[in-house]
């Protein structure tokens, strides 16, 4: 059966080649496809955890539910030295955030002001990469706010403008002081750029009475794939019931339910795309068995089964497929992989689409095996599919009958 379906595929070079073409085009598509929605989602889920939150993160248990300086996470340091035993985490820090009231000569808004260790924030996000104007928080920045864009438009300050906050200290005791606008960032989080505003850790920690003390610590790991079991082992290692690590899958559970309704989206297009393809193919098939009805009809006079006709289109469909799949998918792939390191860029898309949370005017493809090999899977199956109503269709007729169809 398998020579009998190389025969034909030569014999039928039209339709061979307008069969492996759609096959081609299809496997081109469908790979470079799900390859740009996978990178999409990738880089928004990394730009996003770039920009402040981390990987894995460290609360008291009710620190997220209720707030308030009672649920602060005490000797920080000792929490740090277990962290550091573990390989996996490339950086972590211990965060003070609280809210306060900034005030300009003529504005007031209100706004979160964290302490940060500058040097360690250097590693652990992007707020650096997103400054705008003066400077980002060093060692000595003292009294300095590094603040988000549109806070300072509210705010309606210039740089080296005194700003006047009032707040309440970890020890709820009253907490207040001159700042001075030293550097402004923006990270095209709209709602965060009008909203946060970061300070020297080491200063900060004086004003609000909070060294050794901390809202959360925040940890960045080297490999993000790792984050559920890099967050058992904290887990063990921190062996308090007052505490709990919590992945990002639940700190961004917004936007990681976003990405899948867009998956869904994404993959309903798609298969209506593949549908299209399937019936094209089919129908194409179909009409290239219609016009060989007698030739099968001769076959099965000689002593051919119906399960012998089904084999001899099974290999013509797996043959002209395969030819198709193998020269599509080095090209697909090379494209996903050479994408993948030199993202598509698309200047001023960051600055459209930032309230959908889009930090950056790249769009890079994501380069994996494993999708591939399932995405060339579903190619076989619509292809095999492909022929099961026409050999239906060959099926109705009896052998003779088919012999003498004109």
């Amino acid at each position: 059966m398998f020579q009998l379906a190389l025969k034909n595929i030569l014999f039928y070079r039209g339709r061979s080649i307008t069969t492996a073409v759609l096959t081609f085009v299809s496997t081109m598509l469908f790979i470079i496809f799900v390859s740009i929605q996978d990178g999409s989602h990738k880089s928004m889920l990394e730009n996003s955890l770039k920009i402040y939150t981390g990987a894995i993160e460290i609360y008291h248990k009710e620190y997220r539910d209720t707030g308030g300086n009672e649920y602060l996470i005490e000797d920080v340091k000792t929490i740090t030295d277990k962290l550091s035993e573990i390989e996996d985490i490339e950086a972590f820090a211990g965060r003070y955030e609280t809210y306060g009231l900034l005030s300009s000569r003529e504005h007031s808004a209100a706004s979160m002001i964290s302490g940060i260790d500058p040097a360690k924030e250097r590693v652990l996000s992007s707020l650096k990469e997103a400054r705008r104007e003066g400077e980002f928080l060093s060692e000595n920045s003292g009294n300095c706010l590094y603040m988000g864009a549109e806070l300072v438009k509210k705010l309606h300050l210039k740089m080296g403008d005194e700003v006047a906050f009032v707040g309440s200290a970890s020890d709820n005791s009253f907490a207040a002081d001159i700042l001075k606008l030293c550097g402004v960032f923006k990270t095209g989080l709209f709602e965060f750029d009008g909203s946060t505003s970061f300070i020297n850790r080491s200063y900060f920690d004086s004003l609000m009475s909070a060294q050794n003390r901390a809202s959360y610590i925040t940890i960045k790991l080297k490999n993000m794939d790792d984050a559920q079991r890099v967050n058992s082992e904290i887990l063990k290692l921190l062996n308090d019931d007052a505490l709990e690590s919590l992945t990002w899958k639940t700190l961004m559970k917004t936007l990681v339910e976003a990405m899948e309704v867009d998956s869904i989206f994404g993959y309903i297009s798609l298969s209506l795309f593949f549908v299209v393809i399937f019936f094209v193919i089919m129908i194409y098939g179909f009409v290239n068995v219609s016009s060989r009805i007698r030739e099968f009809g001769v076959l099965r006079c000689i002593g051919l089964s119906g399960a012998n006709i089904f084999r001899l289109l099974f290999y013509e469909i797996f043959v002209l497929s395969s030819l198709a799949v193998v020269l599509a998918t080095p090209i697909a792939g090379f494209l996903c992989y050479y994408f993948q390191l030199h993202p598509i860029v698309i200047e001023g898309m960051a600055e459209m689409y930032r309230d959908y949370g889009v930090v950056s005017d790249a769009i890079p493809l994501n380069f994996d095996i494993f999708t591939i090999l399932w995405n060339l899977g579903v190619i076989y199956i619509l292809n095999f599919l492909s022929i099961v109503y026409p050999y239906f269709y060959i099926n109705s007729f009896k052998p003779i009958e088919a012999s003498r169809h004109v």
